[in-house]
């Protein structure tokens, strides 16, 4: 299995969305992060099953939460990028994608 990598910029987004969720609503964030979580398994899982939207990044949507996570994964790793509010400029997360390409 190839290795899984979250990003730390990802990471961050993701702690973020979850303190914003969980201001609305106590147990919103916790919902947030179960979706966020059981979706990063599924990419792990089945790294070619959701279409690519930019060069090489692919993108998952979540069910319930305008969070899609974007990565880009090779044979031998799979890198979870961004995890930004859809409405967000896709530059925020296409200039890591990028970095991603010219890193392979």
């Amino acid at each position: 299995m190839p290795r899984f990598i979250v990003r730390s910029a990802a990471e961050l987004e993701i702690a973020t969305a979850f303190e914003w969720y969980e201001l609305q609503r106590e147990g919103l964030g916790s919902e947030f992060l179960n979706a966020v979580e059981a979706g990063l398994a599924l990419i792990r899982r089945s790294p070619l099953m959701f279409p690519v939207v930019y060069r090489e990044t692919r993108r998952a949507l979540l069910r319930k939460f305008p969070y899609p996570r974007f990565y880009v994964t090779t044979p031998t790793t799979t890198r979870v990028i961004a995890c930004v509010h859809a409405r967000q400029s896709p530059k925020h997360w296409q200039d890591r994608s990028d970095s991603e390409q010219a890193d392979a």
